[in-house]
């Protein structure tokens, strides 16, 4: 594949094109398209200076390369025709059903792109656009071949990224970045996840690159002489132990660099201190091999049993299936990847290794994934979107086991809850406790390979909105979110009553309320100080031939009480704010407040013990956080590996007058799972530029977000 995408790259006239399409693949079906995406494009040409019409022949070269299916290469040449010229979907239609939703869905999926991505003059984080572009593309498709070319459409965009402007080079390849590369990682294809990263790493990340390239090419010949060394060993070694000679095929490589980079700043090292550069792979006749070549392996060499998994057994949702282990040799490590010939095209070429190799129309290999059609993105914000398309989309899979031996691959870092709301809402929802490999642990306890795992329910339904980022799935989140939207709409209801109780003291309240219209907004009250004044307004003006009805206003007139940084609105007295035990609201969280004589205690809204004093209708006061002029960011730094690292990070902070709200250890960040710490913070530099040139060189900062700027847009 790489040899065909160094043709293309360098590629730019139609002739030679069509010589690479033709060595791919050749139909009189994809002739007449051929002629037929020549006569659309006629007269069209790129910002490059070449005809336009090259672009999709070499996608199509691209789509051909991956799969042999005829239809994917007729929509990868037509693909652009309904978009960019005269021609219209019925024009295409000559060409089969399959053809025709193809090419509809990828113009889908163009117009929605244009309709939706902010273009790159305009001043805007990018990450915004590129995750609107991604939930519409998700939601948009229905064969998952447009997809596989669309990505390659993508590849080709990249490889000729170098005749635009500088600006528009970088925005384009995050967008690969945080787009493309995690959906062929989904895919499983790992031969276009690879390409589009390094091309992306490139281009946004230019110095980096330059390093690591440097470095390699610098040390090629000693890293030639080690792998071809090691290589020479390991083929001796299965030959020995019973495989046959020329049954299996061993070749290795040093990482891609993207990875290397992400190892880098995962582990806070340089290049040189990188200490598995090699991957290594045994290609087998079957998956018995695998497993006789691993046993030889791990007799011969010492293995790094932490690392071994076994996805032959427990294939990944996607189809992917290999045997993953590291070993030690000569103090160099190597990662080695063992799997069949059939395993090894479906690892490369994911879901289009199931189209290989077939003859004629393939609409019966019409596959649709269900991990694609169950993506819960519809109706979450940028914040939330962004957290769960990291998780769900570009995250490393673990396996685990039910008691009757049934998989469910989930993402790393999951936790048994994640596993209960995998089994059904309704076992999430009702979850007690969990068994993990028979042992009873929490519902937050995080998930390994291969863990067997048992949920204990109960009767009731348990509202856990204190936990929804602690659970790691989309499915998980989404179910949680709608069940506090609810829950919280009823306490609203309640807490707005009990203000209103509280506020004007009248006898048969609930009466009145109905028989005044504004029982049915008392939600709004809990929310808006404005509701609460306009109902004790209306309650005074009622009473207006009251004889002591001056004195009766002075009493009941709510009043602004700023106090212990939190703001009442009230027409009681406030001698002290206390919390209580059961919950530990921080600040931002949605609060609520019992008046207790003249002491107010503040409880998170959605506490359990509060849902019981808010039915029992005690005394309730409006309460909201006193305004800061500090803003809040979520801040990922990489930790040293070494002991009062997190300590050390703290003072630093603290130095910087930076408040931290929160921290989260061991957090995964893009696909790698490391020594990240994830912090709330506050801090009164109002953009996340103006903080990080503060916070730079003194902390290894991986990622720095504005809360405000980058999720309310």
């Amino acid at each position: 594949m790489k040899d065909l995408v160094q043709e293309v790259a360098f590629c730019h006239s139609v002739s030679r094109a069509k010589v690479l399409l033709d060595e791919c693949i050749k139909s009189p079906r994809i002739e007449d398209a051929f002629n037929f995406a020549l006569e659309a494009h006629r007269g069209q040409y790129r910002k490059s200076g070449e005809e336009y019409v090259v672009h999709p022949i070499l996608v199509a070269t691209i789509v051909a390369r991956l799969s042999m299916d005829e239809d994917m290469v007729i929509s990868a040449l037509l693909h652009d025709v309904v978009e960019d010229t005269a021609f219209e979907l019925r024009d295409v239609e000559k060409y089969g059903k399959d053809v025709t939703l193809m090419v509809e869905g990828l113009t889908k999926i163009d117009e929605i792109r244009d309709e939706k991505l902010l273009p790159s003059y305009v001043d805007e984080k990018l990450i915004s656009s590129a995750m609107t572009f991604r939930k519409m593309l998700i939601a948009s498709i229905e064969d998952v071949r447009v997809l596989v070319i669309k990505l390659c459409d993508r590849l080709h965009n990249m490889l000729t990224l170098d005749a635009l402007p500088k600006k528009k080079q970088r925005r384009i390849a995050e967008e690969t970045l945080v787009v493309y590369a995690p959906i062929a990682h989904r895919l499983g294809i790992s031969v276009l996840k690879n390409l589009l990263e390094d091309k992306s790493f490139y281009y946004i990340f230019p110095e980096e690159y330059d390093k690591i390239q440097n470095y390699l090419d610098e040390h090629a010949q000693d890293y030639t002489i080690l792998l071809n060394g090691f290589i020479e060993r390991l083929e001796k070694v299965l030959v020995q132990n019973g495989l046959k000679d020329k049954s299996f095929r061993v070749f290795g490589r040093v990482k891609h660099h993207y990875s290397i980079y992400l190892k880098q700043q995962r582990k806070g090292i340089s290049i040189d201190e990188v200490l598995d550069l090699f991957a290594v792979r045994v290609i087998t006749e079957s998956p018995m091999d695998c497993y006789k070549a691993l046993g030889a392996i791990h007799l011969n060499f010492k293995p790094l049993i932490a690392r071994f998994k076994d996805y032959v057994s427990a294939p990944k949702d996607n189809g992917y299936q290999t045997i993953h282990t590291s070993v030690f040799d000569n103090e160099n490590i190597y990662e080695i990847q063992i799997r069949s010939q059939q395993m090894h095209h479906t690892a490369e070429f994911g879901v289009a290794a199931h189209w290989m190799y077939k003859e004629g129309n393939s609409a019966s290999q019409n596959i649709k994934l269900d991990w694609l059609k169950n993506l819960q993105y519809q109706n979450e914000n940028i914040e939330e979107f962004y957290e769960l398309a990291k998780n769900d989309l570009f995250s490393n899979d673990i396996t685990v086991l039910s008691p009757k031996g049934d998989q469910y691959t989930l993402p790393r870092g999951a936790v048994a809850l994640d596993f209960a709301y995998m089994i059904h809402s309704e076992v999430g929802q009702r979850a007690k406790a969990a068994y993990i490999n028979k042992e009873r642990a929490t519902l937050l306890t995080e998930l390994k390979n291969g863990d067997i795992v048992s949920i204990q329910t109960g009767e009731e339904h348990i509202y856990r909105c204190s936990w929804i980022d602690a659970v790691k799935t989309s499915r998980a989140r989404h179910v949680m979110k709608i069940d506090c939207r609810h829950r919280l709409k009823e306490v609203d209801a309640q807490v707005g009553y009990n203000l209103v109780k509280t506020a004007i003291d009248r006898d048969n309240l609930q009466e009145w309320l109905k028989a005044e219209h504004l029982y049915d907004n008392l939600h709004k009250v809990a929310n808006k100080t404005s509701f609460l004044k306009n109902i004790v307004k209306h309650y005074l003006n009622m009473n207006k031939n009251y004889r002591f009805l001056p004195i009766f206003k002075r009493r009941r007139k709510l009043k602004k009480v700023e106090k212990d940084n939190f703001l009442f609105v009230t027409n009681r007295y406030i001698g002290s704010v206390e919390f209580d035990y059961c919950c530990h609201p921080k600040y931002g969280d949605p609060i609520i407040a019992f008046l207790e004589g003249s002491k107010a205690v503040i409880h998170h809204k959605l506490c359990q013990h509060a849902y019981k004093r808010i039915h029992e209708h005690e005394d309730m006061i409006y309460v909201d956080w006193a305004q800061s002029n500090m803003m809040k960011y979520s801040m990922i730094v990489s930790l040293k590996n070494e002991k009062g690292a997190l300590a050390e990070i703290l003072k630093k902070i603290a130095e910087m007058d930076i408040n931290v709200l929160s921290v989260q250890l061991g957090v995964a960040y893009l696909s790698e799972q490391a020594n990240y710490c994830k912090m709330e913070i506050e801090s009164a530099h109002q953009s996340s530029e103006e903080l990080r040139e503060v916070i730079a060189g003194k902390v290894r900062l991986i990622e720095l977000i504005s809360v405000k700027d980058a999720y309310n847009k």
